[in-house]
């Protein structure tokens, strides 16, 4: 198909709204965009593959060099311009290999998990609760926000001050029709969250992407930037990206987790019981993707250098709305919120190990026990021994030992993704464990 073939709708609605410019993109390991931009007249060739990439240079795709090089594959319906360059649409994509779905693509390793819900009649909803610092882009990066507050978490002050670009990155999401429902300033000084609706997993996923990408586009012009670090700040809130799911049947779309009269007072019903259960079964696992970096773990402690709990879950438990489980079921219940989740992951493929584990816990007719109501944080070790509840990794080389451990990890991701998650983390752990930080200058230097 060339320049010259009949224009589709598609390419005429984009050319009435002034788009001369076309994004085809996927995500590599980290679940950052990667691209390349068509002229609009070829918009049809570009859904039908044109644009091939070297895996071999990308993290996470693994390809040798010599290898034949994969399609990406836009979907239409993931179709958005740019709200900060309406000259521009950005596009979705499958990446194919050999004329079919590659299997280490982060969005086809989730559709194909979201495929097996469908067989069993169910539609995986998820939201994601966008949690991240906005920062300045001079030198030194100071937040914000820098009102001296020891307690900043929803001051209204904080928001007003900052609702000149607050205002207009809300207003390009619900522009795009995501439906934001609140936002605030969060825990830690110039952090933020924004929530919008759910939807199906890959549809959020993919939205999720975009919105780091759209954060820091929107800010820039603004002399600042958005981080998505999970852990800047020692002394500050740690930024979290809570998964909160729920199947939906797929004929009616009612919610197949909701149960009001619900025996063990969440409000959950036995189905989600089960899916708790195999989430709860596979955390540790599943930390290494939904918490993928070294700096993940410093979010995940009940106490650091800051006073008082972090509210960071540490042990592999379920419970109700109650935020010291890992896995909790909101007020309300109908839903399950993934607490250990943070900014910083793959949606696509976070998603994934979860709802997979999830579906385990369903197919096996698994049972998580009572609710953990309590403060657990002040659970006795002993007593969390003898309730079987184990902590979840303390490092990145922990949760990556479990990663590997779990047969889960491969039936998910395939070998080939497997492999790639497994070597490039192991590979960034041992980095950083050959690193000499100041503190350990400051701390040995003149020790001895």
């Amino acid at each position: 198909m060339d320049a010259t073939a009949p224009t589709s709708p598609l390419r005429q609605t984009l050319a009435d709204a002034g788009v001369d410019y076309l994004m085809a993109s996927y995500v590599d390991m980290h679940g950052v965009s990667k691209a390349k931009m068509v002229p609009l007249p070829h918009l049809e060739h570009m859904l039908a593959g044109s644009e091939l990439f070297t895996g071999a240079a990308l993290d996470g795709v693994p390809q040798s060099v010599h290898d034949e090089e994969v399609s990406a594959r836009p979907d239409p319906a993931s179709c958005t311009v740019l709200p900060w360059n309406d000259k521009v649409a950005w596009f979705a994509s499958d990446l194919h290999l050999s004329g079919k779905p590659f299997e280490a693509c982060s969005r086809n390793i989730l559709k194909r998990q979201t495929a097996k819900a469908a067989g069993l009649g169910y539609r995986f909803n998820l939201g994601m609760e966008a949690e991240f610092y906005v920062l300045d882009r001079a030198p030194g990066h100071a937040p914000v926000s820098e009102r001296p507050l020891l307690k900043p978490c929803y001051d209204g002050q904080s928001v007003l001050d900052n609702m000149g670009w607050l205002g207009e990155l809300v207003g390009a999401m619900n522009g795009l029709g995501w439906d934001v429902y609140s936002f605030d300033q969060e825990d830690g000084l110039g952090q933020f969250e924004i929530d919008f609706a759910y939807a199906d997993a890959v549809t959020i996923a993919d939205r999720f992407v975009f919105l780091r990408m759209m954060a820091n586009k929107m800010v820039e012009k603004h002399g600042l930037f958005a981080s998505f670090m999970p852990k800047p700040y020692a002394d500050r809130t740690g930024s979290g990206a809570h998964f909160n799911m729920s199947l939906a049947d797929l004929g009616t779309g009612v919610n197949a987790f909701a149960d009001k009269a619900d025996p063990r007072g969440c409000g959950l019903s036995e189905l989600g019981y089960k899916f708790v259960a195999g989430v709860v079964r596979h955390l540790p696992a599943i930390c290494a993707v939904v918490a993928p970096t070294v700096n993940s773990y410093k979010r995940l402690v009940k106490q650091g250098s800051m006073s008082g709990f972090t509210w960071a879950p540490i042990f592999c438990c379920y419970g109700n709305n109650n935020r010291t489980n890992a896995v909790r079921i909101p007020l309300g219940g109908g839903r399950i919120e993934l607490r250990p989740a943070d900014s910083s992951c793959n949606p696509y493929l976070g998603a994934a190990m979860v709802l997979a584990a999830g579906l385990e816990g369903i197919a096996e007719d698994l049972d998580p026990g009572a609710p953990n109501t309590g403060n657990m944080y002040e659970v006795t070790a002993e007593e969390l021994a003898a309730r079987g509840i184990r902590e979840l990794p303390r490092t990145l080389g922990e949760a990556i030992d479990a990663f590997a451990a779990d047969p889960l990890s491969r039936q998910v991701m395939g070998d080939g993704m497997a492999d790639a998650w497994i070597a490039y983390k192991r590979e960034e752990w041992m980095s950083y464990m050959a690193h000499v930080s100041e503190w350990e200058t400051k701390r040995y230097l003149k020790f001895f």
